[in-house]
């Protein structure tokens, strides 16, 4: 099983409590090697994406904490005389690929003895967030930008979460929420705990069943700190590693012309993040200046092995009302790999598989 460990200082992940950063240099914690997935370790009989709980990187005697997440559909468009595969992270609990880390997070934060927690979010982590505290009976509070979508803010009170609304862009909910963790109370980040990604990998696990048992050629999600292609490489990675493909896809992480520090630093060096614009747009789930998984990105994403790129505001309108009438109803978040594939699919290796982040339910078009 990998260890967590500080990727500046290599210092060991407490057992107990979830800090969020390393106690000896401020560091960001990750895990060391690839996740141990096998395909004798199944365990059908678990609800949702469960059955991959071997490769979880649980403590012994974690709890499982589901909502039916996960076994999402992979479905195939003729997209300019290519098969392009969707696959809807859209139709998990809350609405969003979010889920996948959320429940293993939330079994963690039992497994660890934690009593209560706070997050900050664009609004689908939060919502997610909330539904699974709910679910583990565990108090939470979420901050959110102002920004956020109505849709997202109804969802995590309904949930019985504490909303608090920060005004400025996502980076003040960020910076705000640290003066409770300042206090002691206990940071269930979903950008910072790298616990969800293994969660998250199992994405590339379905893919990988749902295909046959092979790869996609390519394999395009969104950007906003990272975590959704980071969880996705680590699957692919894991699943290489078991020996069971030879090869990953080509990456494709896409971001929003508005706010594009990965696309920067893929281009530039991480150096050139500092220069992104925080400004508004319609993709507000990757509305992120300072990406925690930027770095893990760029390191092993590197030319020849994947891209990255930026969309702009009109184009991501074009792709959401292009997906809408194909019958297809996610947030403008979402829209962005759509956009992405009609400028890159001439040169991309098939087949492609994007990835629908986000339920359209949670987005209310300006009028």
């Amino acid at each position: 099983m990998p260890d967590i460990r500080c990727v500046d200082c290599g210092s060991l992940y407490p057992s107990q409590g979830v800090p969020f950063r390393c106690q000896k240099c401020g560091g960001i914690f990750d895990y060391d090697a690839p996740f141990q997935f096998s395909l004798d370790k199944l365990e059908p009989a678990l609800p949702g994406y469960w059955q991959y709980r071997h490769a979880f990187a649980l403590p012994a005697g974690a709890p499982v904490v589901t909502l039916g997440e996960g076994n999402t559909p992979l479905l195939w468009e003729d997209v300019a005389g290519e098969k392009l595969g969707l696959k809807f992270e859209s139709l998990n609990p809350t609405g969003s690929y979010k889920d996948r880390g959320s429940a293993v997070l939330a079994s963690q934060l039992l497994a660890r003895g934690v009593k209560q927690a706070v997050e900050d979010s664009s609004g689908n982590a939060g919502a997610s967030f909330a539904a699974y505290a709910a679910q583990a009976r565990l108090p939470g509070r979420v901050y959110v930008p102002e920004s956020a979508s109505g849709p997202k803010r109804q969802q995590i009170e309904a949930y019985g979460a504490e909303l608090v609304r920060i005004p400025g862009p996502r980076s003040e909910a960020a910076r705000a929420v640290l003066s409770q963790v300042e206090q002691g109370v206990p940071y269930a980040s979903h950008a910072y705990l790298p616990f969800g990604l293994a969660g998250i990998a199992t994405i590339a696990y379905e893919i990988w069943q749902q295909m046959g048992r092979t790869v996609p050629a390519a394999l395009i999600a969104p950007v906003g700190h990272g975590g959704l292609l980071l969880g996705i490489v680590r699957g692919f990675q894991s699943l290489v590693h078991a020996g069971l493909s030879s090869a990953e896809p080509y990456y494709v992480g896409v971001q929003a012309a508005a706010c594009d520090p990965v696309v920067r630093a893929f281009e530039h060096g991480l150096a050139a993040m500092q220069s992104a614009p925080e400004l508004p747009t319609l993709a507000e789930g990757v509305r992120v200046r300072t990406p925690v998984r930027a770095r893990a990105l760029i390191e092993h994403i590197t030319p020849g092995k994947g891209t990255f790129i930026s969309i702009g505001e009109a184009e991501i309108q074009s792709a959401y009302r292009q997906l809408a009438q194909r019958g297809y109803y996610v947030e403008p978040t979402s829209a962005l790999v759509w956009a992405a594939y009609g400028e890159l699919h001439r040169n991309l290796p098939q087949p492609a598989v994007a990835v629908l982040s986000g339920n359209g339910l949670k987005y209310i078009p300006a009028s």
